[in-house]
Protein backbone atom coordinates (compact mmCIF):
# COMPACT_ATOMS: atom_id res chain seq x y z
CA UNK A 1 0.00 0.00 0.00
CA UNK A 2 1.42 3.38 -0.99
CA UNK A 3 1.78 6.08 1.68
CA UNK A 4 -0.89 8.27 0.07
CA UNK A 5 -3.25 5.29 -0.14
CA UNK A 6 -2.73 4.47 3.55
CA UNK A 7 -3.24 8.12 4.48
CA UNK A 8 -6.44 8.28 2.42
CA UNK A 9 -7.74 5.15 4.15
CA UNK A 10 -7.01 6.56 7.61
CA UNK A 11 -8.65 9.89 6.78
CA UNK A 12 -11.67 8.14 5.23
CA UNK A 13 -12.17 6.11 8.40
CA UNK A 14 -11.81 9.26 10.53
CA UNK A 15 -14.43 11.07 8.41
CA UNK A 16 -16.78 8.10 8.70
CA UNK A 17 -16.29 8.07 12.48
CA UNK A 18 -17.34 11.72 12.71
CA UNK A 19 -20.62 10.87 10.98
CA UNK A 20 -21.04 7.67 13.04
CA UNK A 21 -20.47 9.35 16.41
CA UNK A 22 -22.74 12.27 15.55
CA UNK A 23 -25.43 10.00 14.11
CA UNK A 24 -25.54 7.16 16.61
CA UNK A 25 -24.35 8.60 19.88
CA UNK A 26 -25.35 12.25 19.62
CA UNK A 27 -28.69 11.86 17.86
CA UNK A 28 -30.10 8.30 17.87
CA UNK A 29 -29.00 7.45 21.42
CA UNK A 30 -29.44 11.10 22.53
CA UNK A 31 -26.18 11.19 24.50
CA UNK A 32 -25.88 14.86 23.52
CA UNK A 33 -29.36 16.39 24.05
CA UNK A 34 -28.15 19.69 22.54
CA UNK A 35 -28.55 18.11 19.08
CA UNK A 36 -32.27 17.54 19.67
CA UNK A 37 -32.58 21.07 21.08
CA UNK A 38 -31.05 22.48 17.89
CA UNK A 39 -33.49 20.52 15.74
CA UNK A 40 -36.36 21.58 18.00
CA UNK A 41 -35.49 25.25 17.70
CA UNK A 42 -35.14 25.08 13.92
CA UNK A 43 -38.00 22.72 12.97
CA UNK A 44 -40.30 23.00 16.00
CA UNK A 45 -40.76 20.90 19.10
CA UNK A 46 -43.44 18.69 17.53
CA UNK A 47 -40.92 17.42 14.93
CA UNK A 48 -37.77 17.40 17.06
CA UNK A 49 -37.64 13.78 18.22
CA UNK A 50 -38.52 12.15 14.91
CA UNK A 51 -36.37 14.56 12.91
CA UNK A 52 -33.38 14.06 15.22
CA UNK A 53 -33.65 10.26 14.96
CA UNK A 54 -34.06 10.53 11.19
CA UNK A 55 -31.02 12.79 10.84
CA UNK A 56 -29.02 10.41 13.03
CA UNK A 57 -30.09 7.41 10.95
CA UNK A 58 -29.16 9.24 7.73
CA UNK A 59 -25.76 10.10 9.21
CA UNK A 60 -25.22 6.39 9.91
CA UNK A 61 -26.22 5.68 6.30
CA UNK A 62 -23.58 8.22 5.26
CA UNK A 63 -21.00 6.10 7.10
CA UNK A 64 -21.96 3.08 5.02
CA UNK A 65 -21.73 5.11 1.81
CA UNK A 66 -18.36 6.60 2.78
CA UNK A 67 -16.86 3.21 3.62
CA UNK A 68 -18.34 1.55 0.51
CA UNK A 69 -16.41 3.87 -1.80
CA UNK A 70 -19.34 3.85 -4.25
CA UNK A 71 -19.67 7.15 -6.15
CA UNK A 72 -17.15 8.61 -3.72
CA UNK A 73 -17.04 12.03 -5.38
CA UNK A 74 -20.80 12.35 -5.13
CA UNK A 75 -20.54 11.26 -1.50
CA UNK A 76 -17.84 13.81 -0.70
CA UNK A 77 -19.72 16.58 -2.49
CA UNK A 78 -22.91 15.77 -0.57
CA UNK A 79 -21.02 15.72 2.73
CA UNK A 80 -19.55 19.14 2.01
CA UNK A 81 -22.96 20.53 1.04
CA UNK A 82 -24.71 19.07 4.09
CA UNK A 83 -22.09 20.32 6.54
CA UNK A 84 -22.05 23.74 4.89
CA UNK A 85 -25.84 24.14 4.86
CA UNK A 86 -26.32 22.71 8.36
CA UNK A 87 -23.64 24.92 9.88
CA UNK A 88 -24.87 28.02 8.08
CA UNK A 89 -28.39 27.44 9.43
CA UNK A 90 -27.07 26.81 12.95
CA UNK A 91 -24.75 29.83 12.77
CA UNK A 92 -27.71 32.07 11.92
CA UNK A 93 -30.56 30.46 13.87
CA UNK A 94 -29.11 28.81 17.00
CA UNK A 95 -25.55 29.98 17.72
CA UNK A 96 -26.27 29.86 21.47
CA UNK A 97 -26.81 26.08 21.30
CA UNK A 98 -23.58 25.29 19.46
CA UNK A 99 -20.72 23.78 21.44
CA UNK A 100 -18.36 26.62 20.49
CA UNK A 101 -20.97 29.17 19.44
CA UNK A 102 -20.30 30.78 16.08
CA UNK A 103 -16.72 29.50 16.29
CA UNK A 104 -18.20 26.10 15.29
CA UNK A 105 -18.09 27.42 11.73
CA UNK A 106 -14.30 27.17 11.81
CA UNK A 107 -14.49 23.46 12.62
CA UNK A 108 -17.08 22.97 9.88
CA UNK A 109 -14.81 24.60 7.30
CA UNK A 110 -11.88 22.46 8.46
CA UNK A 111 -14.00 19.30 8.19
CA UNK A 112 -15.21 20.27 4.71
CA UNK A 113 -11.59 20.93 3.67
CA UNK A 114 -10.54 17.52 4.96
CA UNK A 115 -13.38 15.80 3.06
CA UNK A 116 -12.50 17.75 -0.09
CA UNK A 117 -8.77 17.06 0.19
CA UNK A 118 -9.27 13.39 0.92
CA UNK A 119 -11.50 12.83 -2.10
CA UNK A 120 -10.38 15.31 -4.70
CA UNK A 121 -6.67 15.56 -3.95
CA UNK A 122 -5.48 12.39 -2.17
CA UNK A 123 -7.79 10.14 -4.19
CA UNK A 124 -6.43 11.64 -7.36
CA UNK A 125 -3.16 10.06 -8.47
CA UNK A 126 -2.69 12.54 -11.35
CA UNK A 127 -2.55 15.68 -9.24
CA UNK A 128 -4.84 18.63 -8.74
CA UNK A 129 -5.34 19.38 -12.45
CA UNK A 130 -7.49 16.23 -12.73
CA UNK A 131 -9.46 16.81 -9.53
CA UNK A 132 -12.74 17.34 -11.37
CA UNK A 133 -12.58 14.61 -13.97
CA UNK A 134 -15.52 12.25 -14.05
CA UNK A 135 -14.94 9.29 -11.85
CA UNK A 136 -16.92 7.55 -9.12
Amino acid sequence: MKESSALKTIITIAIAMVWFINGLFCKVLNFVPRHRMIVSRILGEQYATLATYTIGFLEICMVVWILSGVKSRWCASLQIAIVGIMNTLEYILVPDLLLFGRFNAVFAVIFMAVVYSNEFILHNTNGLRHAFTTRG
